[in-house]
């Protein structure tokens, strides 16, 4: 696909936009800001996202994981609902900007990082979303491997079978992503109540063979202590804040389609805290459930149907979370580094590139390696992350609402010499509270009588880059405001 402008189509400058803008090395029509035609989405559109977002297999093995880590099954609950109420917060925050202008996460990025500078927080942002689409690949071929394994038994003895299988999901993911935008749009709609369905019957399954509900959720904690329990559970409420810290800060990626504010934050309201306490628990219970029925606690759920007697189980059941797994990698994990990598060179890297790159580097990533066991998940991979992704949350949360009190010049987040050039195109100050925000979360990895720091990442690093950002911007002489309407 080209990248380059049409200006006599509507569709393609919906903001009427100068010719020069047109012509700037910051635009092309996958960044531009979305049109009155093509706002679409609607309550339902977004309630549906996060339904389908929300059931997959990396939900299923993040609370599966507190489980094997320890917890209780109410504790385990309590902290999948807490993280997630916690991060709606700075999703709907960030989602503003993108239903009332229109404009993608890079490009949101532009104003507080400058039109140069937004580069460094997207592919801090893309990079993230390879590595989930790298896992969520490596799970969605494990999964055809399993379906396969119950048609063809001798399958499972083909020592490259999990490889192939793992080859041939990422191909299936290209094809999705060079369809475009609109068939995640299909996928929702088609997916959503099958999959709530299949979570259901997981859960009866699970009650059924493990003698009911009661034996399931009797296992208690292993946590003998307050202080042995807090040691597992604020990283473990961390890492799930980082479970959709990507997506808080590109959810203007999905938002600029918004028919209008009340829609997308009513629907995600609906869709998220709830869908991911739903599902985490069937997570809970069928783990509680393989230690009576299996005498283990297995937290990969894919190994758990691999072990079912009933061919026509496998299959059915690997098929809806294959479904699933297509659609959160292409919806959480594609959109946003497609359009960040888009904004590296706009003119030469339209929407579809950037999502080719993205399953390439996917693969680069080892994914394998990421999902290993429960402790390089939490831990290693969305513990580690966060301390990333909080603090660039901190500085466009503290931009726009306070620094710039909702208002953007929209036009100029695609020219060079204008109101976000600041210093040649970077904002120094949201670099440099980036930076500040990252190196005191990180000092707890490396220094242990600091851990805390770092099981703390995505919180410490958010308010410290906030509050160094808010400090340097009022810091810096006043300038004129240019003011522009949605």
């Amino acid at each position: 696909m080209s990248a380059e402008p049409q200006p006599a189509s509507p569709l393609r400058n919906p903001a009427g936009f100068s010719r020069e803008t047109l012509e700037s090395t910051l635009y092309n029509a996958d960044l531009a800001p979305t049109g009155p035609d093509r706002r679409t989405w609607g309550t339902y559109n977004f309630a549906a996202l996060w339904v389908t977002m929300s059931i997959c297999i990396p939900t299923y093995m993040l609370a599966s994981a507190m489980i094997v880590g320890g917890m209780n099954w109410r504790q385990a609950l309590f902290t999948i609902f807490l993280g997630n109420v916690i991060v709606l917060i700075p999703m709907l925050l960030n989602a503003h900007a993108g239903a009332k202008y229109g404009i993608p996460f890079p490009v949101f990025a532009r104003a507080s990082f400058g039109v140069l500078g937004a580069n460094l927080p997207a592919i801090l942002r893309a990079l993230v979303a390879c590595g989930w689409f790298g896992i969520q690949t490596w799970i969605g071929g494990k999964a055809i491997y399993a379906m396969l394994g119950a048609l063809i038994p001798s399958w499972r003895q083909f020592d490259g079978g999990v490889w192939l299988c793992f080859a041939a999901f990422w191909l299936l993911n290209l094809v999705v992503i060079l369809r475009g935008v609109e068939m995640i749009k299909v996928l929702q709609g088609i997916s959503a109540p099958f999959l709530l369905a299949i979570g259901l019957a997981l859960l009866l399954w699970a009650g059924r063979h493990a003698g009911g509900f009661g034996p399931m959720l009797t296992a208690p904690s292993k946590f003998q202590t307050f202080g042995e329990f807090s040691r597992f559970f604020i990283p473990s409420l961390t890492g799930v804040v980082g479970f959709w810290a990507t997506v808080a800060l590109n959810i203007p990626d999905f938002t600029r389609y918004a028919r209008g504010q009340r829609a997308q934050m009513v629907g995600q309201a609906l869709g998220l805290p709830a869908t991911m306490t739903f599902y985490s628990f069937i997570g809970i219970a069928v783990t509680s459930a393989t230690t009576i029925i299996y005498g283990q606690a297995i937290w990969d759920p894919v190994e758990v149907m691999t072990r079912f007697r009933n061919p026509l189980a496998v299959i059915v059941a690997t098929l809806g979370l294959l479904i699933a797994t297509l659609n959160v990698n292409v919806s959480a994990n594609v959109v946003s580094p497609a359009n960040d990598f888009s904004n590296l060179a706009p003119r030469h890297i339209s929407f579809k590139r950037g999502g080719v790159i993205t399953c390439l580097i996917g693969l680069m990533m080892m994914p394998w390696k990421l999902i290993e066991n429960y402790g390089n998940y939490i831990f290693g991979w969305l513990v580690g992350y966060s301390g990333f992704l909080g603090p660039i949350a901190g500085v466009l949360i503290c931009d726009y609402f306070i620094v710039r009190r909702r208002t953007l010049a929209v036009e100029e987040l695609y020219r060079r010499g204008g109101e976000y050039e600041y210093g040649r195109g970077v904002n120094w100050p949201a670099v440099a509270a980036l930076l500040a925000g990252a190196a005191v979360a990180f000092i707890g990895l490396f220094f242990r009588p600091l851990r805390l720091l770092y099981d703390y990442a995505w919180f410490v690093g958010f308010g410290i880059a906030a509050i160094t950002y808010m400090g340097l911007m009022l810091a810096r002489p006043a300038e004129p405001a240019i003011e522009e309407d949605a």
